[in-house]
C-alpha cells in the first residue's frame, strides 16, 4: 500500500461544484471532495445516481473499492469513511467502514505521527470513562500562540488533519480533539453528545497545562466553543466557525414560516404524538431531515423526534452568552443549507460583554459560500489566522 510523503506541501482544496440536485447530498460530496482526500473526477461519476441513504452507501462503497484495486489509498480513505456517513444506528457496516477508514488513514499518513519527519503528536486525553483522542502539532519557527480546536455535530476529527498542518505552518501550535458525541469517541466508546461542552475542554486544557487559548469550534462548534468559553478564562479568543446561537432554531429555521410557527406551539404544547408525525411525515420527503433525524436520534440518545427537538434546545448561547468576555470572531456562509446566516443578528445582540467581536461572511465570489465553507477553507484560515494575529496585539 502507498504511503504518504510527509514533506508534501499542504494544498488546501478550491472550488464548489455542482453535483446533485438535493442539497445535503450536494453539500456532503463537495465536503467528500475539498475536505476528505476524494477526487472530482470519480465523484462526479456516481453524485447523480444518489437520491436515497442506501444508493450513497452502496456508491461510495464501490467508489472505496475502485481507489483501493487501483492503489489510490488516499481516495479509498474518503470513500470508506463517507460511505458510513449516511449509515444508521443498527447498520453493522456503520463501524466495520469506520473502522476500516481509521486503520487506513494512519497506515497512509504514518510518515506525519511518526519518525523523524513527523510533523503531529498523537495523544490521549483522560475523559470520564473514557479518553479523547488529540492531535497535536507545534510550529518549526515562531510560536504564534496556541490554538485548541474540535468540529461539530457530525465531523471526524481526521478530516482536520490538513487544517492542523496548514495552521502549523502559519506559526500556531495546534491542540486539535474529538469530543463525546463525535467520531471514535461516539462509535467505539459509545460517549454522546453533551452540550456542556466547558467539560471536554476542561479535561483538555487541565491535561496540557493550557494558557491564553484561541478555540475554534467548526459547525455546531460555532455554539460549543463559545458555551466553553463562558466558563473557562483560560480561553481569551473564541473562533466560531459558524453562526449557531441556538441548535433547536438552526434546524426549524430551515423550514417554511408555517412549520415554524406550527412546530413551535406544538412544542409549547407538549404535543409529542403530533411532533413525532410532523417529523416522520418530512423526513419521507426530504432526505436531510431523514438524515438529520436519524443521526441525532443516535448522537443524543434520544428516544423519538420530539426528545430528540427538546435536547436540542439545550445547545442555546442565550443563557450563558453574558458570560462570554473574550474577544470573539463569527464566521458565516452566504448559502449555507443548514443555517441561515441572518441569525447572526440573534448571536451578536447576546454576546454584550465580549472584548470584541467580528462576524464575517464569505460568499459565492469566494468559493466560500457553503457550510463551513469548505469550497475555500484556505481563505477563512488565512481570515482566522489574522484575526488572532490581530486581537492577539492590541490586547
Amino acid at each position: 500500500m502507498e504511503s504518504y510523503d510527509a514533506d508534501r506541501p499542504v494544498i488546501l482544496k478550491r472550488g464548489v461544484y455542482a453535483l446533485n440536485r438535493d442539497s445535503n447530498f450536494d453539500y456532503q460530496l463537495n465536503r467528500l471532495v475539498n475536505w476528505d482526500g476524494g477526487r472530482i473526477e470519480d465523484v462526479e461519476k456516481i453524485a447523480g445516481k444518489i437520491r436515497t441513504s442506501a444508493d450513497w452507501k452502496r456508491e461510495l462503497i464501490a467508489l472505496g473499492d475502485t481507489a483501493m484495486a487501483e492503489g489510490r489509498t488516499e481516495n479509498a480513505i474518503a470513500y470508506y469513511r463517507m460511505s458510513e456517513f449516511f449509515m444508521y444506528d443498527g447498520d453493522p457496516d456503520k463501524k466495520r467502514y469506520y473502522e476500516l477508514a481509521t486503520a487506513l488513514f494512519y497506515t497512509y499518513y504514518e510518515a506525519l505521527f511518526t519518525g523523524e519527519s513527523s510533523r503531529v503528536e498523537r495523544l490521549f486525553v483522560p475523559y470520564e470513562s473514557g479518553r479523547l483522542p488529540v492531535m497535536h502539532a507545534k510550529p518549526r519557527g515562531e510560536n504564534k500562540g496556541t490554538i485548541v480546536m474540535h468540529g461539530g455535530n457530525d465531523s471526524y476529527f481526521e478530516e482536520f488533519l490538513f487544517t492542523v498542518l496548514y495552521l502549523q505552518e502559519q506559526g500556531f501550535e495546534v491542540y486539535l480533539f474529538e469530543g463525546p458525541g463525535q467520531g471514535g469517541v461516539m462509535r467505539l466508546q459509545g460517549m454522546h453528545f453533551t452540550h456542556e461542552w466547558e467539560k471536554p475542554v476542561k479535561a483538555v486544557l487541565d491535561f496540557f497545562a493550557l494558557r491564553d487559548v484561541t478555540i475554534i469550534g467548526v459547525s455546531l462548534g460555532g455554539y460549543l466553543a463559545p458555551r466553553a468559553a463562558a466558563f473557562d478564562r483560560r480561553i481569551t479568543r473564541v473562533v466560531a466557525w459558524s453562526v449557531f446561537p441556538c441548535f433547536q432554531d438552526v434546524i426549524v429555521g430551515t423550514q417554511t414560516p408555517a412549520i415554524q410557527v406550527m412546530f413551535r406551539l406544538l412544542m409549547r404544547l407538549h404535543a409529542r404524538p403530533l411532533v413525532n408525525f410532523v417529523f416522520q411525515m418530512k423526513a419521507k420527503r426530504e432526505p436531510m431531515i431523514h438524515w438529520g433525524l436519524q443521526h441525532g436520534l443516535y448522537a443524543y440518545e434520544a428516544r423519538d423526534a420530539y426528545a430528540y427537538a427538546k435536547k436540542l434546545k439545550r445547545y442555546d448561547l442565550a443563557p450563558i452568552a453574558e458570560q462570554i468576555t473574550q474577544d470573539v470572531l463569527i464566521v458565516g456562509a452566504s448559502q449555507d443549507h443548514f443555517i441561515d446566516y441572518r441569525l447572526v443578528g440573534r448571536e451578536i445582540a447576546m454576546l454584550k460583554n465580549v472584548r470584541s467581536l467580528t462576524f464575517r461572511l464569505f460568499t459565492e465570489r469566494e468559493d466560500a459560500q457553503n457550510h463551513c465553507n469548505v469550497g475555500n477553507g484556505k481563505l477563512v484560515l488565512d481570515e482566522i489566522c489574522d484575526w488572532i494575529t490581530r486581537v492577539t496585539r492590541e490586547a
